[in-house]
């Protein structure tokens, strides 16, 4: 196993609840299984995986024999809660290897059926005023996505409504629409801003309260729209989300679940709970973006997915074999991640 750091810019900054991000940093990790070599990827994300810093330190001791030099153990005994973007990286890897040397796409070599050949994405309406909400949803419509999400929770409710109402007028009827609140709102508040979205006929409310607030989730289901839970995973872990009965939805995170085959065991628990996933990005370079779109498509009746944030960056580490074509990305036919295309990052 090898690794090695890489830098990259994003297009634009880019403001956080956790504060702003001009760059993303992390690591390419190489495996080899069995004279197979496989290619993976661990960029942490502060508030979400464990630092930079932790993470090097992670890898390191896998590179280095701390670990049992089988890779596959060195896995297992990667902490997901701790440092989920190191084992998020190294599964990755070995995944991909193993994926390549059966021949097969790596959601092939994940899923227990017939893979998807491309997952519907959702395009991303960020905090803006009422006339720019519309005009975003008007463009990701116009450019063929079958879901927006409405990023919400900045700004005092009356307004989030009227963005909300704008959102709706411009989509019709037709058009999946979503609304993430990151946590913001009050109890209160978010009783009234779920009720509104059920009016409108939104599909989910995505992380109305504070992330550790599970019993006040399980609260508000039943309004009339569904409740989605994403940084809750982080804080608390999805099984004491499902335990709880506090979510409709949850938004995985590969990278931050600690990789693609924890990511589906938690997708099938849920699944097995009558819980929905959605399965999304954390700002990642093409590689990590690459492997949640395999784990999303080894999904049945994978809705919507998080995962067009490509456009996000300034520049990445290698090709994208995967663009956002219509509202929609196509699956790479392999084998592993996406055959040659990844070839050179290999190396």
């Amino acid at each position: 196993m090898r690794y090695e750091p890489f830098s990259l810019r994003l297009a634009s900054p880019l403001d956080t609840a956790a504060g702003r991000i001009e760059r993303r940093d992390g690591f390419l990790v190489r495996v080899e299984r069995d004279g197979v070599d496989g290619v993976g990827e661990a960029t942490p994300l502060a508030g979400w995986t464990e630092s930079y810093e932790a993470c090097d330190d992670a890898l390191a001791e896998v590179a280095s024999g701390t670990y049992e030099a089988e890779t596959a153990i060195a896995v297992t005994e990667l902490s997901a809660e701790a440092r989920p973007a190191a084992r998020h990286g190294l599964e990755l890897a070995t995944v991909d290897a193993e994926a390549r040397a059966a021949g097969e796409s790596l959601a092939t070599y994940l899923a227990s059926d017939s893979p998807a050949t491309s997952v519907p994405v959702n395009a991303t309406v960020g905090d803006g005023t009422v006339a720019k909400t519309a005009a975003a949803t008007r463009e990701a419509v116009d450019d063929g996505y079958p879901a927006v999400k409405v990023k919400v929770g900045a700004r005092p409710p009356e307004e989030d409504e009227a963005r909300l109402r704008a959102a709706r007028d411009v989509a019709g009827e037709h058009v999946e629409l979503r609304a993430d609140a990151n946590g913001a709102w009050t109890a209160s508040t978010a009783r009234r801003m779920l009720d509104i979205a059920a009016d409108l006929g939104f599909a989910y409310v995505e992380q109305p309260l504070p992330a550790n607030d599970i019993s006040g989730h399980a609260e508000l289901r039943g309004r009339g729209v569904d409740v989605a839970l994403d940084e809750s995973l982080a804080a608390v872990g999805p099984d004491e989300i499902l335990d709880a009965g506090a979510a409709d939805v949850l938004v995985c995170k590969p990278m931050a679940l600690g990789g693609p085959r924890r990511t589906l065991e938690v997708a099938r628990r849920a699944a097995r709970r009558g819980v929905d996933t959605v399965v999304t990005t954390t700002i990642d370079a093409v590689v990590a973006r690459v492997g949640a779109l395999h784990v999303a498509a080894a999904l049945p009746d994978v809705p919507a997915c998080g995962l067009a944030t490509g456009s996000l960056l300034a520049d990445d580490v290698g090709p994208d074999p995967a663009p956002v074509e219509d509202g929609a990305m196509s699956v790479p036919a392999g084998p592993g991640l996406a055959g040659e295309t990844f070839e050179t990052l290999r190396e």
